[in-house]
C-alpha cells in the first residue's frame, strides 16, 4: 500500500487573523517601547547604518531569539495543549532566572502581565458572546512573581487553534518588526531601509522558527554575552529612547 503522508489542519482565516492581530504592533503590551540591546548597540558605534542594523537583528533572530523565547513559545504551546502547568511553570522560571539583565527580565514580565490584562478583555468579550470561560488565564496570571512574555504568548495563540509551526512565525514576525521600527528610530534609517531589512529577517524567519521548535531542553540557551554587556550599559545610558 502507499505510505499516506499526514497533513496538518489547514489555517482557518480566523486564525490567521487572530495570528496577524498578536503579532501587530499595535497589541498593548508595550513591545515598540524596547530596543533589546539595539539602542547601546548604536550608541557605541557598533551599529551605525542599515547594513549593520540587519546584520545586528539577524544575529539576535538565530543567536537569542529562536535559541531562546522562540523554544520558550514551543514549549509552552505543547504544555498548554496538554493542561501541563508544572511544565509552564518550569518555562515561566527559566525565562525569568535566565535573563543577564535587570532591563531584560522586567521586559518579560511586563509584556507578560499585560498580555494577561488583553487576554482577561479578549475572554470577556467571548463570554459575553456565550463561548465559556477559559480557566488557563487564570492560571497564566497566578504565575509568580509574573508571567513572562514568551509564556503568556504560548497561551494566546494556543488559544487561535493555529498550528506550531505557524504560532511561532506569528511571534518571530512581530518581534522582527518591532526591531526593525527601534533600528529606524536610533540609528536612524528611512522606512525603505527599514522594509529591505524586514525582507531580509522574513527570508531566514522559517529556519530560525524550525529550529526552535526541534530544539531539545538541554540545548535552550540565552547566554549572549555582547547583548548582556550592552543591555546593562544601556541600563545606565545618559540619553535613550527605548526601556532596553
Amino acid at each position: 500500500m502507499p505510505k499516506v503522508i499526514s497533513r496538518p489542519a489547514p489555517l482557518t482565516a480566523t486564525a490567521l487573523l487572530q495570528l496577524m492581530w498578536l503579532a501587530s504592533p499595535a497589541l498593548p503590551v508595550g513591545g515598540f517601547s524596547y530596543s533589546e540591546g539595539l539602542e547601546a548597540a548604536v550608541d557605541t558605534g557598533r551599529v551605525h547604518d542599515e547594513a549593520t542594523a540587519g546584520a545586528w537583528i539577524v544575529d539576535q533572530l538565530h543567536l537569542t531569539l529562536a535559541r531562546a523565547d522562540l523554544a520558550v513559545v514551543a514549549g509552552a504551546h505543547r504544555a498548554w495543549s496538554r493542561g501541563d502547568t508544572a511544565r509552564i511553570a518550569e518555562l515561566n522560571d527559566w525565562v525569568r532566572l535566565t535573563r543577564e539583565t535587570m532591563e531584560l527580565r522586567l521586559q518579560t514580565e511586563q509584556m507578560g502581565r499585560s498580555l494577561v490584562e488583553w487576554l482577561r478583555t479578549v475572554d470577556a468579550a467571548a463570554v459575553a458572546d456565550g463561548s465559556e470561560p477559559d480557566g488557563r488565564i487564570a492560571q497564566l496570571a497566578a504565575l509568580r512573581p509574573a508571567p513572562t512574555w514568551p509564556v503568556a504568548f504560548a497561551l494566546a495563540v494556543h488559544r487561535t487553534g493555529a498550528p506550531l509551526r505557524e504560532a511561532l512565525l506569528s511571534h518571530a514576525f512581530g518581534w522582527a518588526e518591532n526591531m526593525v521600527q527601534a533600528a529606524i528610530k536610533a540609528v536612524p534609517l528611512g522606512q525603505s531601509a527599514g522594509q529591505r531589512m524586514l525582507a531580509t529577517l522574513i527570508a531566514t524567519m522559517p529556519q530560525a522558527v524550525d529550529q526552535a521548535i526541534a530544539l531539545p531542553d538541554a540545548e535552550r540557551q540565552a547566554h549572549a554575552p555582547m547583548l548582556a554587556i550592552l543591555s546593562a550599559r544601556h541600563e545606565t545610558q545618559y540619553s535613550r529612547l527605548f526601556r532596553s
